[in-house]
């Protein structure tokens, strides 16, 4: 789907794997666009959900999100909505299960065909790597796996169908996959701890992120701008970032009257826009958007996203507050390192991730910590002052490094 990372974290591959002379046959949702550098087919999924779901994005896409887009929209729903319910109640799973039954079929029939060396897997959506434990099952092709997000809490026992599902799988992966790997250490650990049966078949493979495709020179201004991309939600809220700052300008007015904060990419969650409305923030939060292409630059929205970036003082990361934090990195932390400008990042039970930070040259600490926080805040607007802020001491992460570690798995 455009714009998601998981989707992003497998496109940027690709490049990279026809360089290595690979051969591809991509099957995905409709959620995006078709690429033309290869074999790719989109795929409906069977399930009336999952069906809903990817016809509005189709429509969107096609449409936009105006009168055809509700009306044609508000048909599928009612038409759908009988079936909607048997499946909720019968199946119990997310929406996007459906796809791996479609795939699967689909999938057969190109084996047959073009008869592959390798089933690749990535998500993401689940519904990916359920599709690979079938194809692998009903062929015997060799299968890897590429698990983007921990697929259940640590320290949690799963309470729902689809999460106790989600656990099912996961053993299903480690017992009939040829390679598994993760993105961080603390999921494949947990993982091998739940499933033994996962053995020497486990990896640790950072995705990483293209170099950016423009640059702009850093300048510093008036204010210290601190800025923000990506997508935030109720889960990866900007909530406890606003407060802390509310707690900054109540104890230290003249440092916070410096700091302006720039929030680019989806629309701010509504617990972190409530924040800044209710503690009178607006002046600091200047809230841009998403940037779309510019028609007099030629620029795309993703290369005016890697401008700003350059130009930022510093680049915000939120980890989040949810119990995964403690196997997840989020993936914009590895475009942020191309930026080459400090990141401040307020972690969330990942004191691991929190010294990589610190050892790219940036400014990190656990947000439940409001001390230490406070200071963090202090010491990046008393380096800003003094044209001291830290720099990148590392070199980047990149997608380039990640496939040549999986194919020198193979």
């Amino acid at each position: 789907m455009d714009g998601r990372a998981a989707s992003l974290t497998i496109t940027d591959k690709i490049p990279h794997l026809l360089d290595a002379g690979i051969t591809l046959t991509v099957l995905s949702a409709v959620t995006g666009q078709q690429d033309q550098r290869f074999r790719h087919l989109r795929i409906l999924p069977w399930g009336p959900a999952g069906l809903r779901f990817d016809l509005r994005h189709r429509i969107a896409l096609k449409w936009g999100r105006g009168l055809r887009y509700k009306l044609c929209t508000g048909l599928i729903s009612l038409l759908l909505s009988p079936f909607n319910l048997l499946e909720r109640s019968i199946i119990g799973l997310q929406s996007q299960w459906s796809w791996m039954p479609a795939a699967v079929f689909r999938a057969l029939i190109e084996i047959r065909r073009e008869r592959p060396e390798l089933i690749y897997t990535t998500g993401g959506a689940y519904s990916a790597h359920w599709a690979g434990y079938w194809i692998k099952k009903l062929t015997g092709v060799k299968w890897i796996a590429e698990i983007h997000d921990p697929m259940l809490f640590p320290g949690t026992t799963p309470a729902t169908r689809n999460l106790q599902f989600q656990l099912k799988l996961e053993g299903m992966i480690c017992r009939e996959a040829d390679l598994v790997w993760w993105f961080t250490e603390g999921a494949l650990a947990s993982a091998q701890q739940r499933h033994p049966e996962l053995a020497n078949k486990g990896r640790v493979i950072y995705p990483g992120a293209e170099p950016p495709q423009v640059q702009a020179e850093y300048v510093k201004g008036a204010k210290l701008i601190i800025g923000h991309f990506g997508s935030l939600s109720a889960v990866r809220s900007l909530k406890p970032f606003v407060d802390l700052f509310a707690a900054l300008k109540s104890a230290f007015p003249e440092i916070a009257a410096d700091i302006e904060i720039h929030c680019y990419g989806g629309p701010v969650d509504s617990a972190g826009l409530e924040a800044i409305r209710s503690q009178g923030l607006d002046q600091h939060f200047v809230l841009y958007g998403r940037l779309e292409n510019d028609p007099v630059t030629g620029l795309s929205g993703r290369e005016r996203i890697q401008q700003r970036m350059h130009q930022c003082d510093a680049l915000l990361l939120i980890h989040g507050t949810t119990m995964d934090c403690a196997e997840y990195i989020p993936s914009k932390w590895y475009d942020y390192l191309w930026a080459k400008r400090p990141v401040l990042a307020f972690t969330h039970l990942n004191p691991s991730f929190t010294q990589m930070a610190i050892n790219h040259g940036g400014y990190a600490v656990e947000m439940d910590d409001k001390t230490a926080a406070l200071n963090l805040l202090k010491s990046l607007h008393t380096d800003w002052e003094s044209n001291h802020l830290r720099k990148p001491t590392l070199s980047p992460i990149g997608t380039k490094q990640a496939v040549e570690m999986i194919l020198g798995e193979l």
